[in-house]
Formats: structure tokens, C-alpha cells, sequence
């Protein structure tokens, strides 16, 4: 009797975890509305950029290439160029790695039951920036920089998932603090082999630590576009496990979840996400940290919601980020910079609005 009454308690603690007046219809719309602005967030970003191209030309081009009516020969081969193997796979690009990191970063968010968790607290970027750092050093033993970084990355956080894990369980705390520790070691790597490496490298190290879609192709799309997409709706088919976990492990197996085996599945998604993400470009902050929290704020703690609504919004503003790091000056800025320098200001106001209910 006791253990249905919890059941029952938890339940609706669950399905009361909703903001004010918003009903699950609602929150459908507004994930309407969120998609509509990606598109056409998507579409704007199309037209800008160093060599001006008129709106008409731009989806003229795209058009005649994925239209088996029209002849792509026929259109113009510099625009061609610029819209088809330029600007459309690098907006793609930033659609997917956004969503990935904000995908993540929510799902890490609500596992480990804190809103200023990021994907790269399990040490994803200090691995991926010392296999990538590899690469660049050494190019005829790693020949792909990405492929190196992905396997860093990965083992960056099965080290820490080994390290925190103790009689067959792995606190949270402890699997923060082996994923910091394990970032401490790969980023005093990287320092060494900025250190040791020439002047060429090394520049070109400190560049891919930035972030950045300078070099994206049709071919990361083609890569990333699948990993990132299935693990995407693996775990929003968890969102309301998710919602269970982030209420701590004894309400999860009170209604006949195991928590420990929930919580290896999605880490371990979030994490593939990550990695492909930062293996192909770069360290980019902020969004796995932003978007979540933003959403949260928008339509309430739900997963079910809150994954696919992050997911866009990552998306959103990893396209306008780019576009501003390739159009506010001549010489294209990192992303990751742009996305710092918005990200920091946002911080602040959480921790100086928020900062007290979230801390305690």
C-alpha cells in the first residue's frame, strides 16, 4: 500500500511539472513555431555573406540541384560554388552540431539534475582536443584529424565512467569529478604538444580550439547528419525516463526504472553526440549550456519537450552565430568566439537572477 501511494505521489509530481497555463497543445505550437524560425533563419542565412547573391538566385540554385527536371550545368557555376558547396552544407552543418550540443547538454542537464551542467563536463573536449591536437602534430600516423579527436573524445569519458564507477553503481558527483579530472590530464597534453609543435601547427591547433565551420563539406553533413539524427530520437524517446531520473534514483526505481542502466544509455548517447559534434568542428561553448536552459524557462522542465525545443534552438543560434563570425568582418571570425562572447553575458544574468534557487 505504502510503495502504490509513492507511485502515486511521484506521478503527479511529474505530470505537475508544467509552467503555468501551458497545456501539452501549447507547447506542441510553440514547437511549431521554433521549427518555422529555424527555417527561416536557415533561409536568411542563405543570402548573406562576403559575395552578394539575390535571394532568387540563391534558391534558383539550390533548386535546379535538387530537382530531377532541371539541369544544374545550366545555372550559374560561381553561384553554384558559393551556394551549394559553400553556404548550404556549412548551414546544415551548424543546424546539426547545434542540435547535438543542445541535445546533450539537456539530456546531461537532467541527469545530473543540474541546469549548469554543459556536454563537456565529462572531459569530451579536452580528449577531442588532444586527439585532434595529435593529428595536426603528427598527420603521418593520425591521417584524419576528426577520426582522432572522435576516439580521444570517447575515451576521454569511458576513463571517467571508469574511474567514478564503485561497487557496481556510478554517483553523480563522482562521475563529475572523474570527468574534470580526466579533462585536467587531456588538457595539460594538449598544452604539451602546443608546446612542442611548430609554428604551422600550432596555429593551426589554436584555430580548431576556437570552433568553426570554415572547412564544412557535403561530406560532414552526410557523416554527422545520421549519428547525431537516430541518437537525437533515441533520446527524446527517453524524455520521460529523463523526467523521472532528474527526481532523483530512489523515486526512479520506486516506479520500476533502473536508474543506473537509464542513465549508461543516455550519457552514453549525449555522448556520441558531443563527440561527433566537437571531432568535426572544434570546441564550441555556450549552446550545450544556453539552450536548455532557455527552453526550460519557455515551456517548463519536461523532456518530452524540452529535447526537440533545445534541439532547434541550438540549431537557431549556431546558424546566427556563423553568420555573424563570416559577415561582420573580412576575415572570418571562430565561431566559437562569437558564441563566448553572447554566452558569457547570459551567464551572468543566470547567476545573478537564478543564481539562488538553482544553488540553493
Amino acid at each position: 500500500m505504502f510503495e502504490t501511494l509513492k507511485r502515486i505521489n511521484i506521478l503527479e509530481r511529474i505530470t505537475n511539472q508544467d509552467v503555468k497555463g501551458f497545456s501539452d497543445m501549447r507547447k506542441f505550437l510553440i514547437l511549431c513555431i521554433l521549427f518555422a524560425v529555424l527555417g527561416l533563419v536557415a533561409a536568411i542565412a542563405m543570402v548573406l555573406g562576403a559575395y552578394n547573391i539575390s535571394f532568387v538566385d540563391v534558391y534558383a540554385t539550390i533548386i535546379a540541384n535538387l530537382s530531377p527536371f532541371q539541369d544544374a550545368s545550366s545555372i550559374n557555376k560561381l553561384h553554384n560554388t558559393i551556394i551549394w558547396n559553400i553556404r548550404l552544407p556549412r548551414v546544415l552543418l551548424a543546424i546539426i552540431v547545434g542540435a547535438a550540443l543542445a541535445t546533450s547538454g539537456a539530456v546531461f542537464q537532467g541527469c545530473f539534475r543540474n541546469p549548469l551542467v554543459e556536454p563537456y563536463i565529462l572531459g569530451v573536449s579536452s580528449g577531442a582536443a588532444f586527439g585532434a591536437a595529435l593529428g595536426i602534430v603528427y598527420p603521418h600516423i593520425f591521417q584524419s584529424i576528426q577520426i582522432s579527436a572522435f576516439i580521444f573524445a570517447s575515451l576521454a569519458v569511458m576513463a571517467a565512467y571508469t574511474l567514478a564507477r564503485t561497487r557496481g553503481q556510478t554517483p553523480i558527483i563522482t562521475l563529475i569529478l572523474g570527468g574534470v579530472i580526466i579533462g585536467s590530464i587531456f588538457s595539460a597534453l594538449v598544452s604539451l604538444l602546443k608546446y612542442t609543435a611548430n609554428d604551422s601547427s600550432l596555429r593551426e591547433i589554436v584555430f580548431w580550439l576556437m570552433g568553426g565551420f570554415y572547412y564544412a563539406t557535403w561530406n560532414d553533413v552526410v557523416i554527422t547528419a545520421p549519428i547525431v539524427g537516430l541518437s537525437f530520437l533515441v533520446l527524446w524517446m527517453y524524455g520521460w525516463k529523463l523526467n523521472i531520473l532528474s527526481m532523483g534514483d530512489e523515486e526512479a526505481r520506486a516506479l520500476g526504472i533502473n536508474p543506473e542502466k537509464s542513465k549508461m544509455i543516455v550519457v552514453a548517447l549525449a555522448t556520441l553526440v558531443t563527440a561527433v559534434a566537437v571531432s568535426t568542428v572544434g570546441i564550441i561553448a555556450w549552446v550545450g549550456l544556453m539552450m536548455p536552459h532557455a527552453t526550460r524557462m519557455i515551456l517548463g522542465p519536461d523532456h518530452r519537450f524540452v529535447i526537440p525545443s533545445a534541439a532547434m534552438l541550438g540549431g537557431i543560434y549556431l546558424i546566427v552565430c556563423d553568420t555573424l563570425a563570416r559577415t561582420l568582418t573580412t576575415s572570418e571570425i571562430p565561431v566559437g568566439i562569437i558564441t563566448s562572447i553572447l554566452g558569457a553575458p547570459y551567464l551572468c544574468y543566470l547567476l545573478r537572477n537564478k543564481g539562488r534557487s538553482l544553488l540553493g
